[in-house]
């Protein structure tokens, strides 16, 4: 299990802003996948963040 942190989540997802995170985040009609808390650091797996990424492109 590869856990990526928030830095990369944003940059794989197109350069999003911290905002637009917290926005998917608290938006259930996003489905995107949940955090996993390293201390206060954000780290989601990767495969979770691959299979949104792929489900967003099937929907485009």
């Amino acid at each position: 299990m590869n856990l990526i942190p928030a830095k990369e989540v944003m940059a794989r997802c197109g350069g999003v802003s911290q905002m637009t995170l917290w926005r998917w985040l608290n938006d259930p009609e996003t489905k995107f996948p949940q955090p996993r808390y390293i201390k206060t650091r954000r780290y989601w797996k990767e495969d979770d963040l691959a299979a949104w990424i792929e489900g967003c492109a099937a929907d485009a």
